[in-house]
């Protein structure tokens, strides 16, 4: 039975992942999607979910992250961390600050299974070969509260979930909506879940890519490339204070194959939160919104051993960092929208329902508008 719930589960993402805002002409920005439109885009970066949806109450997931397929703690990338709104449970911050890098996949999972996400994170860096000897590792894991259809209190996540997310990662295609981390989540009033989109520079501006995927868990007043459709559907923060909450949190996670260091990946994350703003998100008092960021390009890696005492890398120099910003909120601007896009209409934790958006109600809304033809 297990089995095919499991199977049907697929097959509906399947299906609604050939049909993204943009398939029914939402076009967000002005620069160019990368060939799937999403972070695996970025060369090497892999992305692998876990999705539990088990009896009448579960509805939760891990989803990570993989910068590349070689031995990260050996070989780490860059990253920083952005701080839209601090209310979460994002482990592993204060070493990628400090340092300047990431040494493990990133994970994102739900609030209380972040101990969970950091030993299953930790359990597979330990078992790599080549990493025999080491002793300390830190685990990236973010997190949202799916509390309202997932009985989150049970703790069901284990670390071999988080494992087998990691196991399973692959390039390519990336399943959206209500899957993995996204499995439980609520983004303005609709079901919300996982997201993911890209850019591509022009040639004249480096020709580099950046890819953003997103877990999609917050409120304020819905906006699709301009058109306030929370307005007009009458569904945003404070029309009606009962229903309509606006806490929750959403993570952003930014690849990019341009050679950036950690400060400037650090300015690269910024303009990802501008990219939720665009969306009408407002960083509520309760919502923890963090950007992660990082560079996969081969000439700033840092390896964990050297011999050397010092280094020297190639890096994209500040006045060119203007195209990349641009290309982050674009991206994270759709990623959000492509996550309420492909969830669907979940029925969770105590008889809870949390309806999909009403993607021909919006389309409609986006024609009088004029923003779809």
């Amino acid at each position: 039975m297990r089995a095919l719930l499991y199977l049907l589960i697929l097959i509906t993402f399947s299906t609604h992942a050939q049909k993204r805002a943009r398939d029914y002409g939402i076009k967000i920005g002005v620069l160019t999607p990368g060939k799937l439109n999403a972070i695996t885009d970025v060369a090497g970066v892999k992305v692998g979910h876990k999705t539990l949806i088990e009896g009448s109450n579960i509805r939760t997931g891990v989803t990570v992250i993989l910068p590349h397929e070689g031995n990260l703690f050996q070989d780490k990338v860059p990253g920083a961390i952005f701080v839209g709104n601090g209310f979460g449970k994002l482990a592993g911050t204060t070493q990628v600050m400090e340092l300047g890098n990431i040494e493990t996949p990133i994970a994102l999972t739900n609030t209380l299974s972040v101990p969970a996400g950091m030993e299953g994170v930790a359990r597979y860096m330990l078992s790599q070969q080549g990493n025999e000897n080491v002793q300390s590792v830190n685990a990236l894991v973010g997190e949202t509260n799916d509390g309202y259809l997932n009985d989150i209190r049970g703790m069901h996540i284990t670390a071999q979930h988080v494992k087998d997310a990691i196991m399973q990662a692959q390039g390519g295609p990336v399943a959206e909506g209500n899957v993995g981390a996204g499995t439980g989540t609520i983004c303005f009033g609709f079901k919300g879940g996982i997201g993911t989109a890209s850019r591509i520079l022009p040639q004249k501006a480096g020709g580099f890519t950046v890819g953003v995927l997103v877990q999609t868990n917050f409120g304020g007043v819905l906006q699709i490339d301009g058109v306030p459709i929370g307005e007009v559907l009458k569904k945003f923060y404070m029309s009606d204070q009962l229903q309509n909450t606006v806490d929750g949190s959403c993570m952003m996670v930014v690849a990019t194959d341009a050679p950036l260091d950690a400060r400037n990946l650090e300015r690269l994350a910024k303009r990802a939160f501008m990219g939720l703003a665009k969306t009408g998100g407002i960083a509520s008092n309760g919502s923890g919104d963090y950007v992660i960021a990082f560079s996969t390009h081969a000439a700033v890696r840092v390896a964990h051993n050297s011999d050397q005492r010092t280094y020297t890398h190639t890096q994209l120099t500040n006045d060119n960092m203007s195209p990349l910003f641009m290309a982050a909120i674009e991206a994270t601007e759709e990623a959000i929208i492509n996550s309420l896009w492909a969830a669907e209409t979940m029925t969770g934790k105590d008889g809870r329902t949390i309806q999909a958006l009403p993607r021909e109600e919006v389309i409609k809304i986006m024609k009088q508008h004029g923003a779809v033809k």
